[in-house]
């Protein structure tokens, strides 16, 4: 479990603390607001999180729709999740890599 100390004013005391499970699920939601990219179907859901001092560290494993450009997702995604964590927790995102694991083609190409 993830620990976030939080004191806004002097005279409020108290932490925050987030499950990694709810990081794990913003971060999910931050990569379905990119267009073209979905999660691996898999049972951690292709995201793993390690929370380093420096930051939240995410390797995240997509699979891309065919003619989207790769560098341009990758771009979005870890804007994305750098966004949305750092707006709804109190975390910094130090790192984000992002692994590209399958491409979805049409099923029916046209020729």
């Amino acid at each position: 479990m993830a620990h976030i100390r939080h004191d806004p004013t002097s005279t409020q005391k108290g932490k925050i603390s987030y499950n990694s499970g709810i990081v794990i699920g913003i971060v999910a939601l931050a990569i379905g607001e990119v267009e073209g990219v979905s999660l691996l179907n898999t049972k951690n859901k292709g995201i793993k999180l390690n929370f380093d001092k420096e930051g939240i560290i995410a390797d995240i494993g997509v699979k891309v729709e065919y003619g989207y450009n790769v560098p341009s997702l990758a771009f979005r995604i870890q804007q994305s999740i750098k966004h949305n964590v750092e707006s709804m927790t109190n975390y910094k995102v130090a790192k984000v890599d992002v692994h590209v694991q399958d491409v979805d083609f049409p099923e029916n190409p046209a020729i």
